[in-house]
């Protein structure tokens, strides 16, 4: 028997204990403390919805992975469940990293996970030996590792990230690797049984040469089309493109097995935000394509990092579908809407120049539902003021006229990392969702055709949330200010 997830559990007691709830998330899922990264795992087993994600729980950063879990019987109200997976064999001894989950039947939740291990025994200078593992469970909680499915290739120092899905009665993973040039690419894996798996072919290799690896790779379809999603690690920032340590795009094309991948569309990113990596999306039971991302840094440490006692969380979920032009939309899941507590809806409003209007106080959790008329408005920027303390902190989000996008600010924030990301958005009707939680804000534009999703850590104090036009008028169609619950289930 496994002892070591019970000794993790012992470790993210005891920072519990301590841990400050300023900017700990209301309606995102995190850890009860320490550290966590990738959405892993993500399945619908036995009536309940899991995720597991990558967890550090003995410290706030990113250190011995595990596998954390939170489970839920709606996808509204979650649980905290036991840490699923921790390193117990030579094969997995410096982390358990990410990976998926594929149902079995009926009876078994089959989980594929990278085995960790440093080249040196101390770290990545010489680069990772990762295998790819395989784990078994019969309820979702508890696993008993099968072992290594697929050995690490000659001469990759990357290969990790296993993404499995079956269909017509066969079995296909994704594996993201840094081939012996130096350059990222996607491997496609097949298997008859699940269990012993083949090299097809290498599915996708990314045309720019400063892309030495290419992370979390997806590949699911949506109508008629294939979309690959994943995150390439080496490319310089270009105008509003790739500006953050880590990055996560896709392509569409068109596939069928023992085929190859014929590209359609450039790479786009998923999101323009500053903290958004690691997407993994799962199929729900009616049908819908479900993802979820993590919001945290490799780069700059989030201010709860530093001092609170936990780090990162995971995005809302968001169902994804592609428009008529192969571009993925990403909405905010329907359940979210059960979350809503009270609601103070404002009708249209029209805003003077330089103009300020309160429209909550004393709110930690909020969604607003926000539509600004473009062809009745002169305002250069108009938006909303969130997370705003009495001593002046604020994040500003909204559209800017002058560079015709939707824009998170965070220059007075508060703590953390300061920074300015922006969306493109056609003129036209701006429709925006803005979810604002302790520690985060994620805005959807016009129906997800773009999202912007950063960590925001505001001042110490009560919070609110304004209205402001800047340099003109504006007039807004549409206001709605809705206070969120939380999605804890009990005692977090």
């Amino acid at each position: 028997m496994d002892q070591q997830p019970a000794r993790a559990e012992h470790g993210v007691d005891e920072l519990r204990s301590s841990r400050n709830d300023r900017w700990y998330p209301s309606f995102h899922i995190t850890a009860p403390a320490g550290w966590i990264n990738d959405p892993n795992g993500l399945s619908y087993f036995k009536g309940r919805y899991h995720v597991y994600f990558q967890h550090h729980p003995y410290t706030s950063d990113w250190g011995l992975m595990h596998w954390g879990h939170v489970s839920s019987a709606d996808m509204v109200t979650w649980r905290h469940e036991p840490i699923a997976l921790a390193p117990s064999t030579e094969e997995d001894r410096d982390g358990v990293f990410s990976g998926s989950a594929v149902v079995s039947g009926d009876d078994e939740l089959l989980v594929y996970y990278t085995g960790h291990r440093w080249r040196n025994g101390v770290n990545e200078d010489e680069g990772s030996l990762q295998v790819q593992c395989m784990a078994v469970s019969d309820d979702g909680i508890s696993f008993d590792k099968q072992g290594v499915v697929i050995d690490c290739p000659e001469n990759l120092l990357h290969f990790r990230d296993p993404k499995v899905w079956r269909m017509r009665d066969r079995g296909y993973m994704t594996v993201g690797a840094c081939s012996s040039d130096n350059r990222g690419e996607i491997w496609l894996y097949t298997s008859e049984n699940m269990r012993n798996w083949e090299f097809d072919r290498v599915l996708y290799r990314d045309p720019d040469p400063q892309t030495f690896m290419v992370e979390c790779p997806d590949l699911f379809p949506l109508g008629d089309k294939w979309v690959l999603t994943f995150c390439p690690m080496g490319p310089e920032p270009r105008q509003y493109l790739g500006r953050n340590t880590h990055n996560a795009g896709y392509i569409v094309g068109n596939w069928s097995p023992g085929e190859e991948f014929h590209r359609l569309t450039d790479y786009r990113p998923m999101d323009w935000g500053a903290n958004y990596y690691a997407p993994q999306s799962f199929q729900a039971p009616d049908g819908r394509r479900i993802a979820l991302a993590w919001m945290g840094s490799f780069g700059i440490p989030p201010a709860s990092q530093i001092t609170d006692g936990w780090s990162g969380q995971l995005t809302v979920h968001r169902e994804l579908t592609l428009s008529a032009d192969n571009r993925l939309l990403a909405q905010p899941i329907d359940e979210l809407t059960k979350l809503r507590l009270t609601s103070q809806d404002f009708g249209a409003v029209t805003l003077g120049p330089n103009e300020l209007r309160v429209l909550a106080e004393n709110i930690d959790a909020a969604e607003v539902e926000m539509e600004v008329d473009l062809t009745e408005s002169t305002a250069e920027r108009v938006g909303l003021a969130v997370n705003k303390t009495p001593d002046g902190h604020e994040t500003l989000v909204g559209y800017d006229d002058l560079a015709q996008r939707v824009f998170v600010d965070r220059r007075n924030s508060g703590h953390g990392d300061r920074g300015y990301r922006a969306a493109p958005c056609p003129t036209g009707p701006v429709r925006l969702r803005v979810f604002i939680d302790r520690g985060s804000v994620e805005v959807f534009v016009n129906d997800g055709a773009e999202t912007v999703s950063s960590l925001i850590f505001a001042a110490d104090g009560p919070r609110s949330i304004e209205l402001y036009t800047e340099s003109g008028v504006a007039t807004i169609r549409r206001l709605v200010v809705h206070r969120l619950g939380t999605i804890w289930d009990g005692a977090r």
